[in-house]
């Protein structure tokens, strides 16, 4: 994963950081940004147990419409990331021509890898089967969403640089003005995605129920809507645009809107639904789709910016400063968006005032890390971390998809049901109270996070990585 496995196989994430003890230094020092491989690796870790325990703990899992739980920052981290490593991996361009091949080719193998990893291929670890109709292939994803934003960006930065990396002065605006075009972009960003989501007319619109295991399976629904700037669950212009563009068959089947107080008793958990659910409950929505991923380029434009101060700050405080207050300004004004009713937190739609809260968390996080890793030096606690971090796609594959339990849930004795998977099911989770049922579930999430950290362990220490 590019965004997670940094922009290039040939550029290391490393940085000429001064001796701050020594403001005279005219050696410096190279060495890798160890914060950065250790935030990447929070990310996957955090995938890994949002995808296993959110079921169990609504506020681990994503919020079923408006909202931001611990799932909804996820996303916002990749894409962050991503947009920070950009300008670590092209500091100098000398060809510009061949940095824009290998961002396109790199795009297209994130594409791919998105596609048959969450397009319907492959069915583990559940059901053990293989192979997707066409006709309900699902185009949009994770792996998309983070192929276009980072095409994008990495564009941008290519075709605008000088060429030259330069140090600036400890002006707050002196980074926004060497880089205004990209601000500028951003800003285009936001006019395009705020009139396509307020602007747009939103017609009825039908559709029918695919869920074979659904007892309206067949049955066509109709839901009427007829208006404009609204952003609920059946009316908003980001399901249109999917439904116009993807097609209705297309997009994600399974929403976290089912878990909403609309469709379900058991909100915000899975449950059969109400019997007075509206119709829109049973329709899909796409939550990586096209609206939403033009909204979500301005997370990794923040992170873009992020690189770009730790690239022309060689000073450790300055660059906390700028991070430090571009996060807080970023957290405070999403915040007031949200409790002011001017834009709610809303991860399907992705709406500003979200990148706001996820991109000035992002920001500070970071900051935290590098604060404790690459000043005060405190690596070793964080190692599983960067280890996850350094061979993040092996770890995605193989956890964060399931990969490795379908693998694993494969094999069996005589009985199909006979495997691990169920073995554990039925002699710990079953009969579990709920409360006791989530703390094994964690022992187990943090056990499988560890064994993967010691995997991508072992093969950084033999020169293996997964890069894309």
């Amino acid at each position: 994963m590019t965004e997670i496995n940094k922009a290039d196989a040939s550029h290391q994430l490393r940085l000429i950081v001064p001796d701050p003890d020594l403001p005279g230094e005219k050696l410096r020092e190279s060495r890798r940004v160890a914060s950065l491989d250790i935030f990447r690796g929070l990310t996957v870790a955090l995938m890994i147990l949002v995808d296993d325990a959110g079921g169990e703990r609504p506020m681990i899992g994503h919020a079923p419409w408006n909202g931001c739980n611990l799932a909804d920052f996820v996303m916002p981290f990749f894409l962050f990331i991503v947009g920070m490593a950009i300008p670590l991996a092209f500091k100098r361009i000398p060809d510009k021509p061949r940095a824009i091949w290998k961002v396109i080719f790199r795009t297209i193998k994130l594409l791919f890898w998105g596609v048959l990893l969450q397009g319907g291929y492959s069915h583990a670890p559940d059901k053990l089967t293989y192979g997707v109709d066409m006709r309900m292939i699902r185009w949009c994803g994770i792996l998309q969403r983070i192929a276009l934003a980072y095409l994008v960006v990495a564009l941008i930065e290519i075709l605008t640089k000088d060429g030259q990396a330069r140090d600036v002065s400890r002006n707050w605006f002196s980074v926004f003005k060497m880089y205004w075009c990209h601000w500028m972009f951003a800003a285009c960003v936001i006019i395009v995605y705020s009139a396509v989501l307020y602007g747009s007319y939103v017609p009825d619109w039908e559709f029918a129920v695919t869920d074979t295991e659904s007892v309206n399976y067949g049955k066509i629904y109709k839901v009427a809507c007829g208006t404009r700037g609204k952003l609920d669950p059946p009316c908003n212009a980001a399901g249109y645009v999917d439904r116009t563009v993807l097609g209705i068959n297309h997009m994600y089947q399974h929403p976290a809107w089912k878990r909403s107080k609309d469709c379900t008793l058991n909100s915000p958990y899975e449950g059969p639904f109400r019997d007075d659910a509206p119709k829109w409950c049973f329709a899909p929505f796409e939550p990586e789709g096209i609206l939403s991923s033009i909204s979500a380029i301005l997370s990794t434009i923040i992170g873009l910016h992020s690189g770009h101060v730790l690239v022309h700050f060689k000073n450790h405080t300055a660059r906390l400063m700028q991070w430090v207050l571009m996060g807080l300004s970023l957290l405070i004004l999403g915040i007031i968006l949200c409790f002011t009713h001017a834009i709610p937190l809303n991860k399907q739609l992705y709406t500003f005032s979200y990148v706001c809260v996820t991109a000035g968390a992002a920001a500070l996080l970071f900051s935290a890390f590098y604060v404790l890793v690459d000043i005060w030096n405190l690596k070793i606690p964080f190692l599983p971390l960067k280890w996850i971090g350094m061979n993040a796609m092996l770890v995605y594959v193989m956890a964060a998809e399931g990969i490795f339990a379908g693998f694993i849930n494969g094999w069996y004795y005589k009985d199909p049901h006979n495997t691990l998977v169920h073995w554990i099911q039925k002699h710990v989770f079953i009969g579990v109270w709920r409360s006791r049922r989530v703390g094994i579930l964690l022992y187990v999430i943090f056990a499988e996070i560890l064994f993967w950290a010691i995997v991508a362990g072992v093969l950084h220490r033999f020169g293996i990585h997964w890069k894309l």
